[in-house]
């Protein structure tokens, strides 16, 4: 009856930790995610106003590249 006992404890130890993984999985995927996208999205708005005022200054720098023609 003792052997049966613990046995029976084992099986369950197993799958109470099988459980806790996958319990532990499920709520570090929100962490994992944040960690993943915020980054990305601070390097997207900093290149993305990089790029804008590179493309202004060019703009500003080359001669004769105005939308205004006057050669009618």
């Amino acid at each position: 009856m003792i052997a049966y006992y613990f046995i029976y404890t084992k099986k369950l130890m197993k799958k109470l930790h099988i459980i806790a993984i996958l319990v532990s999985i499920f709520f570090l995927q929100a962490c994992v995610h944040k960690l993943v996208t915020v980054p990305v999205k601070v390097a997207y708005k900093t290149t993305k106003g990089v790029v804008k005022g590179t493309v202004a200054v060019g703009k500003a720098i080359i001669p004769g590249d105005s939308d205004d023609k006057k050669e009618d």
